[in-house]
């Protein structure tokens, strides 16, 4: 059973989520209906803001949660897994509440034929796209190999075999192709404001990242204090797809999660 200065530790964190202001005891007790005193409350704060979960600019404002209380909180609302989501919605919420949704198809093309264009031009047929890139007779040998490999395997086989011009094409095209970016100005304003170096924002913006990134939450790891991404594999009109959402802790995370998900 949870204990009364962690329920009280959610509840002021979700009361600064919802209104984005510090929060008093007897707000924060009319809010939620709260059964304990205000002077009681206020305790609790007092010794919450000793063990480092909530902050106070001065003597009569409302306490704030910190970073460290915000991901802790987040550790235990977001850790689970996704199945099916709706883009509709995500593309709609990302901007509603601030966010920036990263999404990349995860599919599985495999290699089914090569058309030699007069030794000039191959174009290689994938189950759902062609590429069209510049004939070798060597390479043309190679790739007869790849047919029935999926594109993932090609990618890696091509860059660790050295055949650097290929797995740059394919892997620029892959891409172009599967990823999409909800609410891009809402990165673009935080890599601004945290002066970026242009090679992270274009990791982010290539889709980079994303393929680096595994299911859970990422903290300073990936981004500067207060801000998160949360990466999860889930269904995407009918494609397995990953996703990173980017925000601050203080965004409502939890409502975007309950909206997007469908049953």
């Amino acid at each position: 059973m949870i204990d009364k200065k962690e329920f009280l530790l959610q509840s002021i964190i979700k009361a600064y989520i919802e209104h984005c202001e510090p929060i008093g005891s007897s707000q924060l007790k009319s809010m939620y209906d709260i059964a304990y005193s205000p002077a009681t409350i206020r305790g609790y704060f007092k010794k919450l803001g000793d063990e480092g979960y909530l902050a106070q600019a001065h003597a009569s404002s409302g306490r704030t949660p910190t970073t460290e209380a915000l991901k802790q909180y987040w550790h235990g609302k977001l850790n689970f897994k996704l199945s099916f989501v709706d883009l509709r919605t995500i593309e709609h919420l990302a901007q509603v509440i601030g966010l920036t949704v990263f999404i990349k198809e995860l599919k599985n093309d495999k290699l089914v034929n090569i058309i030699n264009i007069q030794d000039k031009y191959m174009i290689l047929e994938f189950d759902n796209f062609p590429i069209t890139i510049k004939f070798s007779s060597a390479l043309y040998r190679f790739l007869q190999d790849m047919i029935g490999l999926e594109i993932n395997h090609i990618i890696k086989i091509s860059k660790d075999v050295g055949a650097y011009e290929l797995y740059e094409q394919i892997s620029q095209f892959v891409k172009k192709r599967d990823l999409s970016i909800y609410n891009t100005k809402e990165f673009l304003r935080l890599a601004l404001s945290y002066d970026f170096d242009e090679s992270i924002i274009n990791s982010f913006l290539n889709g980079e990242v994303i393929d680096k990134c595994e299911e859970g939450l990422y903290f300073e790891e990936l981004l500067p204090s207060g801000y998160t991404a949360i990466c999860h594999e889930c269904n995407i009109k009918g494609y397995n797809s990953k996703m990173l959402v980017v925000g601050e802790l203080s965004k409502d995370f939890e409502y975007f999660y309950n909206q997007i998900s469908m049953s």
